[in-house]
């Protein structure tokens, strides 16, 4: 489904994919025939247009799909369109007000859910379809079934908060987006959001672990934690913050095929808290990277927004951050044109992004929401709001933020294609876009890449080895070793090429020059030698790995972006030793041989067949 954010927002940055506006439609049922009128495209569907996003669109997605409906791709074809709301910034409303325009002159029944509905019941736009809140998205079905009876429904009570194990249906398969609360404890004076989600309501412990583990055995490679403000959580039912992420990495697998990424949080709530977020951070299996918003960089422009928080407080989240985690990365926002900024104000929010150069920030123009104080505030000029903008976004986009990195060995975990369609999209641990070229087999995978080229939003990389813990792209499995090897140290984990080590009691680790070099207990991105010279070191060489080798070879004479697999890999230090990739080993020989031989016996029978068919034809004009 597609966010009203996404749908007014300018094009996304060079690599990532933005997924196209999808639709549902209901599958008729034998115990009860609907009769429909459809396009002869789609015979027999009803189709129910939902453009939304996050979390609440793939649950509200997943309930009507369970119930017997289904997706479509054209919003004219359907019967049904279910609008999912942000309240977050006038363009969206906008845009929002567009989309219901255009369904009414389509005449489809509408359903518009989310923030819109709950925080302004009587829009003018509103009148005439039916609207469901934002805690009230378990009931979905029922609004939608009762739409297109023709009654108008109105569902706007809060209750208590929807399960999480409803039935979902992702944007992304290998992505979960897990709420872990909603509304918030602040009070922004342009904030529309507090209006509509209104106080802060959290998940227990329990059903965001319990949660975490049934998507990790559907396949999720990456669970990304959703909420209005993520430090605040817990605080309505006396825990914090860093309770729940110790609790959830520790339900993540072990071998770092799942990742955690925390979510957007606001600067007052995770001040006390610092130092343990920090270690969580730190995990091999959490992204280094968090999106703390800002919004202005001069203390009284945040006095006058209510944030609750001084320039400083934010410094001191950004220093200790960057100073405790490895490869940290931070977003920030800023809103300009804040009534009452001056010139003044202007520069010191310049100047603190020019001190800390962030690799992302969402700059946004200041838009009066109906209802909040800042609305009634005296506003500054337009065209000085532009300007501001402009200036901002000029200052931004001269960053070089992943200068440097040409060269590094990072592992990536892959969940994405890009937009160009060449590319496939992977992440770092400290959450840097890597652009690849790779099968689509490969997402849902993490591999060790070389970045090749850097640019102002992503950077290249060129793969070095097959996907971790997928041994049918592989000739073996990654190398692990015991936990106990004493050799094995927090650096390790951290770096992203560890330093050689030697550890007689891991079981696996690297071969190079005749000796063992033992790795981290966690498979992070480890040193790898591109010589031909190398070999594999293990007994469990199968012939789909000679298979993946020679289409990744292809790959690379076709494109030259995909190097061939060449590490030494010893597993359990047996001495039988494989080809490298490019190298077939006998069994691949013998099928190769049977198939030149298959292939001259055709050629022989049909040279055969031509000269027996001239030989006729001879005879015939003899006679």
């Amino acid at each position: 489904m597609e966010d009203i954010e996404d749908v007014v927002a300018g094009g996304p940055p060079p690599g990532l994919m933005r997924l196209p506006i999808t639709t549902v439609g209901l599958k008729p049922r034998k115990a009860r025939p609907i009769k429909i009128s459809t396009p002869p495209s789609i015979p027999s569907t009803r189709a129910t247009h939902i453009p939304g996003t996050q979390s609440d669109s793939e649950y509200m997605a997943g309930l009507l799909s369970a119930f017997g409906y289904s997706m479509t791709e054209n919003p004219e074809e359907a019967d049904l369109w279910l609008i999912n709301t942000c309240t977050v910034k006038s363009p969206s409303q906008s845009a929002m007000d567009t989309l219901i325009l255009k369904c009414k002159a389509l005449g489809k029944p509408l359903v518009v859910a989310g923030c819109v509905p709950q925080g302004s019941q009587n829009l003018k736009e509103l009148e005439g379809v039916s609207v469901i809140g934002v805690q009230q998205i378990d009931r979905v079905v029922e609004v939608v079934e009762e739409t297109l009876k023709g009654h108008e429904v109105r569902l706007l009570r809060r209750s208590t908060l929807p399960a999480l194990d409803l039935p979902k249906m992702r944007k992304n398969k290998f992505i979960e987006i897990l709420p872990i609360n909603v509304g918030c404890l602040g009070a922004c004076t342009y904030c529309k959001t507090k209006h509509a989600r209104g106080h802060l309501g959290s998940y227990s412990v329990e059903n965001l672990v319990n949660r975490v583990k049934s998507v990790i055995l559907e396949g999720v490679r990456e669970i990304w934690l959703s909420s209005e403000d993520t430090g605040a959580y817990g605080r309505d039912i006396g825990v914090n913050l860093p309770t729940l992420l110790n609790a959830l990495v520790a339900e993540l697998p072990p071998d770092r095929s799942t990742m955690l990424r925390i979510g957007m949080t606001n600067p007052p709530f995770i001040l006390e808290d610092l130092e343990e977020i920090a270690k969580v951070l730190c995990h091999p299996c959490v992204y280094s990277f968090l999106h703390v918003p800002v919004q202005s960089g001069s203390d009284p422009v945040l006095n006058a927004m209510n944030r609750e928080y001084t320039v400083n407080d934010f410094k001191k989240v950004v220093d200790t951050l960057m100073q405790l985690v490895p490869d940290m990365q931070i977003a920030t926002d800023i809103i300009c044109g804040f009534p009452g900024e001056t010139d003044e104000d202007f520069l010191q929010t310049m100047n603190l992004i020019q001190e800390y150069k962030f690799p992302h920030v969402h700059i946004s123009q200041f838009y009066p929401r109906p209802g909040t104080p800042a609305a009634r505030m005296k506003k500054v000029p337009s065209h000085v709001v532009k300007q501001r903008s402009r200036e901002l976004t000029t200052l931004f986009e001269s960053f070089e933020p992943y200068r440097g990195m040409e060269g590094r060995i990072e592992r990536i975990w892959v969940t994405e294609t890009a937009t160009d369609g060449l590319h496939l999209v992977g992440h770092t641990k400290g959450y840097v876009q890597v652009l690849i070229v790779a099968p689509d087999s490969m997402l849902g995978t993490s591999v060790d890449v070389k970045i090749t080229s850097v640019g102002r939003w992503s950077v290249f990389g060129d793969i070095i080895g097959t996907p971790y813990g997928r041994e049918e792209m592989s000739l073996c499995s990654p190398p692990f070793v015991d936990p106990t090897c004493k050799n094995s140290t927090e650096k390790d984990v951290r770096l992203a090429t560890p330093e050689k080590i030697a550890c007689e009691s891991c079981n696996c680790g690297l071969v190079e020059n005749g000796n063992i070099q033992g790795i981290s207990p966690m498979p992070v991105a480890t040193e790898r030698n591109t010589s031909n010279e190398n070999v594999h070191s293990c007994n469990c060489k199968t012939f789909m790995g000679s298979i993946n080798n020679l289409l990744f070879r292809k790959q690379k004479d076709q494109t030259s972006l995909i190097q061939n697999l060449g590490y030494t890999l010893a597993c359990n230090k047996q001495k039988d030793m494989v080809s490298l990739p490019g190298k077939l080993s006998s069994l691949d020989w013998v099928l190769v041989s049977g198939a030149l031989l298959s292939l001259f016996a055709i050629v022989a029978v049909l040279v055969q067949l031509a000269f027996e068919k001239g030989s006729n034809t001879t005879n015939m004009l003899t006679e």
